[in-house]
């Protein structure tokens, strides 16, 4: 497996194109509640091959990322050849930016000397989508870049 299983609730959501999945391979219904019960371990490969399916699918598509911290943004850019970072640093123990409260702070407070921002760029592996993985697993959640894009224009870096 190359990265995770899908969750039961993920499951679930795309039940529909679980179906149509055993439907390409020619397992019908009751085929696959045999295979669930007389072979539980080709089920699990099956279930591997799709989650992976999705993940592939997924990962593809995507271009932002975000990782919050209570005292840390990471904002990441995924190009066809580089990761880029924007990091948000706040040096105040009373604010938690993971609250609306503290990212309210945040806002009014961009260019406090508690707040550093910070760039980075790093060059993707051969792995493009492993290398966004990574990063999900570590609690990054796709996005749509808004907040990347904001404080790309406040740091004039586009």
């Amino acid at each position: 497996m190359k990265y995770a299983r899908l969750t039961k609730e993920q499951f679930e959501e795309l039940q529909q194109e679980f179906i149509n999945f055993l439907a390409s391979q020619s397992i019908t219904g009751e085929e696959w509640k045999e295979i669930k019960t007389n072979k539980p371990e080709v089920a699990e490969q099956e279930l591997d091959v799709f989650s992976d399916l999705v993940w592939e699918g997924v990962l593809n598509k995507a271009e932002y990322l975000e990782h919050f911290s209570p005292n840390q943004i990471y904002l990441f850019k995924v190009t066809e050849l580089t990761i880029n970072l924007i990091a948000i640093e706040v040096k105040n123990e009373a604010v938690d930016v993971t609250t609306r409260h503290g990212y309210a702070w945040l806002q009014q407070n961009l260019m406090d000397d508690r707040v550093s921002l910070y760039t980075s760029s790093k060059n993707i592996s051969d792995d493009r989508n492993k290398d966004i993985f990574a990063l999900i697993q570590q609690g990054a959640v796709i996005t749509k870049g808004d907040l990347y894009n904001f404080f790309e224009k406040h740091l004039n870096l586009g």
